[in-house]
């Protein structure tokens, strides 16, 4: 590929709007996932008595709801990206692609 054609790419407003809006969905993704990780990490850290408590006075822990919502919360995020990139980035990309053949 040429230096020109690069050139011409990286100018066409699709290819620059394609560029936002990915960087702006793996921010948000990426700060939402460190958030809650780091966020349960710290409450294990220095609140462990509250993870360690019973759930309805049942065998269940507070730990383990926290910890199967953190697992949830990965599945959902995934499932937005493949959402997004597949009805947002993709036709974006595609039209890019398009536009700028050859």
């Amino acid at each position: 590929m040429t230096p020109e054609r690069i050139e011409s790419i990286s100018n066409h407003p699709d290819f620059q709007h394609l560029v936002r809006h990915k960087r702006r969905l793996n921010g948000s993704l990426t700060l939402t996932m460190l958030v809650a990780y780091y966020g349960f990490v710290l409450l294990v850290a220095f609140a462990p008595g509250v993870l360690g408590q019973s759930l309805a006075g049942g065998v269940t822990s507070v730990g383990m709801l926290v910890g199967v919502l953190m697992v949830l919360l990965s599945f959902l995020l995934t499932g937005l990206y493949v959402h997004r990139a597949n009805n947002v980035l993709d036709p974006l990309n595609e039209k890019v692609k398009q536009e700028c053949a050859p």
